[in-house]
């Protein structure tokens, strides 16, 4: 069988690869077109991240395993799918303060196009009764590097994998590690993501992750529209609430508007699976996020429509949780609880659609969900889901 497997890093071994690059050459079977390489960055915030290159002959998907396993971007040809942040990254978590006073620092590193938040948590930071900060903005997997990373190639297949390992652990606390494979064939327009979580300690320990997958220009625009099948949705606060009615399209690059946040829960098939669909204002391209409401209940929409210069940006997160100050999501049963050595796994995919036909096939599979039942859509915060 022609299937090759590269070790990129490994700390335990004490081995690492400073560059590497893959071609069917170097692999053999019946597949071609594609291409793997990894490099590490230099210069400005970047120096020092490694990065993952996959072009499967239709997707080139850049992974960052010095950031959590994040993906920085996806481009096919010149169309390039993420966003553009205020910093120039992929920004070194060195130069990431997480722990500043303001518990923001969390922003300084933030560019990609998927980033993991949690894994002791997310959402706003929090502070104690002293006023110090307690739980940074979004966590700190996102700033963790992956101590192991791997490429495997399926030459007869056409399958490359690239799997990380990322420990978020600490003497006294939580002892979880994070275990990503992502996963495409060679023509491809679906990356799928694998991700476990286990608890490495001999104690229970407590979990909250959130998948931040943002969107900005070309894709993101006026008129753009998002299409999922809400079961049942609410604003965050009062700024999100004065706009309810136009919660699933975007406006024109507005400088010194507030960002707005919808919280949801979405109609599935019988398995569990959902869709979430974003497109652009003439449905011509776009992509739709996969993922099961039995391992991710919960979905937040970030609609941030400032200028371009500022991050004009909407982020689509599947969760299992709300991105609310930790104790809060605590107080409702939101954060779970991994008894010693328990695992969970999470699958999600991104599709990218090319076309006016698959944007309409990807927005049906979205109308056939929520024929389920009525959208309840809540013009005024929940209690029970938001803390404002």
């Amino acid at each position: 069988m022609a299937i090759r497997t590269w070790t990129i890093c490994d700390v335990a071994r004490d081995e690492y690869l400073e560059s590497l690059v893959v071609t069917p050459g170097k692999v053999g079977g019946r597949a071609r077109g594609y291409r793997v390489s990894k490099r590490r960055l230099r210069g400005g915030l970047r120096d020092g991240v490694d990065l993952v290159e996959i072009d499967n002959g239709l997707l080139q998907v850049a992974i960052i395993p010095t950031r959590g396993m994040g993906i920085w971007e996806i481009r096919v040809g010149e169309f390039r799918i993420g966003w553009q942040a205020p910093v120039q990254g992929p920004v070194h978590p060195q130069f990431v303060p997480l722990f500043e006073p303001s518990g923001l620092g969390w922003l300084d590193g933030f560019d990609e196009l998927l980033v993991r938040c949690g894994l002791e948590s997310n959402g706003a930071p929090e502070f104690d009764e002293q006023g110090r900060l307690r739980y940074p903005l979004h966590g700190k997997i996102a700033n963790i590097p992956a101590h192991r990373v791997e490429l495997c190639v399926d030459g007869d297949a056409g399958r490359i994998q690239l799997s990380g390992a990322v420990d978020e652990v600490r003497l006294f606390f939580n002892k979880l590690r994070l275990t990503t494979l992502y996963q495409t064939e060679v023509g491809s327009r679906v990356l799928q993501v694998t991700d476990t979580v286990t608890n490495l300690s001999a104690e229970p320990g407590e979990l909250e992750l959130l998948y931040h997958i943002n969107f900005g220009l070309p894709l993101l625009e006026p008129g753009s529209r998002v299409v999922v099948p809400v079961r049942r949705l609410a604003p965050r606060d009062a700024v999100a609430a004065a706009v309810v009615d136009s919660w699933d399209s975007y406006p024109p690059e507005t400088p010194g508007i507030k960002e707005a946040v919808y919280f949801m829960q979405l109609h599935s098939d019988p398995t569990g699976q959902t869709v979430a669909v974003l497109h652009n204002s003439a449905g011509s391209r776009g992509v739709a996020i996969r993922f099961n409401v039995a391992e991710l209940p919960y979905f937040t929409l970030w609609k941030n429509p400032q200028a371009a210069v500022d991050g004009y940006v909407t982020g689509l997160e599947p969760g299992v949780n709300f991105p609310n100050r930790r104790s809060f999501e605590k107080e409702k049963g939101r954060v779970v609880t991994l008894q010693p050595g328990q695992v969970r796994t999470f699958n999600l995919s991104i599709e990218v659609l090319l076309d006016e036909g698959q944007v309409r096939q990807a927005v049906a599979q979205v109308a056939n969900l929520a024929a389920q039942g009525l959208a309840e859509i809540c013009r005024d915060p929940l209690p029970e889901w938001s803390m404002i």
